[in-house]
């Protein structure tokens, strides 16, 4: 599949510089090692002088950007180029674009299929499940019974979800996700034995979701685990049974978030956090990465450190820990003089 140009420009709402004639646009590319046919994009001028040098036929650039030498490539100047970059991999995405469903899928006679979808070979749909439009299905993907699954969902090649569980529409949904498993849920015994307490709520996951390869997200004991609207998380992380995560917040790899937590709304937290259990995290808050939280954090706190507490404070401590030996030596010098 390949563009012109003026296609593009059309798409973008941009503005060409440059001569588009006979150019035809079929792959994106880095700027720094772009080949003849492709497009880039520069929104970073730490990247400028790759203008000069790329061999891409195509450059998208601000509205204000201004070169002060001749280049080869044609410029299409737009409003946000970093935004229309977002454009451009989903236009070109459609070029993988899969649809039709495979004789080796084992899809059962009490689902709904709805329109225009991909179903992978050795795909497992249970008893009772809703799938909508436009989904996607990729290889050895497993749909427990009772599920829903909203329309321009995907779910790449492994994906479990659990019984009962609901998706809503435009989620992607990646490699070796798991959705509904049970819950870590054991009642101690006098004899120090566990017994298990059966995970009988469900995992709801609302529209414009991404989660990364390989995270887990466990069913609520009774209720719902719920994940909100336009959620994006990274790979490997474990969101335990009966969290809630608020629309719009990001996180970031190998966070672990235990159970009944209540996270807010357009929250930003860094990689390989911890979070125990039964707290309330405001809206906007922001967590840098590495940070254990062991209390509730207000709205729009900024934290860091385990046990974190407020990252103005935490840099300050900070300065001070590194020069600890130096402290150290100075005490001891004036204790035995």
């Amino acid at each position: 599949m390949s563009f012109t140009i003026e296609e593009i420009a059309r798409l973008l709402n941009g503005k060409i510089e440059g001569n588009p004639d006979n150019i035809k646009i079929d792959k994106l590319s880095r700027i720094e090692d772009a080949t003849e046919g492709s497009i880039t994009f520069l929104s970073n001028l730490k990247y400028y002088n790759y203008i000069f040098t790329t061999n891409a036929s195509l450059v998208v650039v601000d509205n204000n950007f201004v070169c002060d030498k001749e280049i080869k490539p044609v410029l299409l100047k737009v409003e946000n180029a970093y935004n229309a970059f977002t454009e451009l991999t989903r236009l070109f995405q459609k070029k993988n674009d899969k649809k039709g469903i495979s004789d080796k899928a084992a899809i059962n006679q009490t689902s709904s299929l709805g329109k225009n979808l991909y179903i992978a070979d050795f795909a497992v749909i249970g008893e009772n499940t809703i799938v909508g439009d436009n989904v996607k299905i990729y290889a050895h993907v497993y749909i427990g019974d009772n599920v829903k699954i909203g329309d321009n969902t995907t779910l790449y090649a492994g994906v479990k979800v659990y019984n009962d569980c609901i998706i809503g529409n435009n989620c992607k949904i990646h490699a070796g996700v798991v959705i509904g498993s049970d819950g870590f849920g054991f009642a101690p015994q006098q004899n120090n034995t566990f017994n298990k307490i059966e995970q009988i709520g469900n995992v709801v996951i609302e529209d414009d979701v991404e989660i990364g390869a390989n995270t887990t997200i466990d069913r609520a004991a009774i209720g719902s685990t719920i994940i909100h609207k336009g959620v994006k998380l990274d790979n490997l992380i474990q969101i335990a049974h009966n969290v809630e995560i608020g629309e719009n917040t990001v996180i970031a790899a190998q966070t672990g978030v235990s159970g009944s937590t209540k996270i807010g709304k357009n929250c930003m937290i860094g990689g390989q956090v911890g979070i125990v259990g039964h707290l309330i995290i405001g809206d906007n808050v922001r967590i840098a990465a590495q940070s254990g939280i062991s209390g509730n954090l207000k709205d729009g706190a900024m934290v860091q450190g385990s046990p974190a507490f407020e990252i103005s404070d935490y840099r300050k401590a900070y300065v001070c820990f590194k020069k600890l030996p130096q402290y150290f030596n100075l005490f001891y010098k004036i204790k035995t003089e």
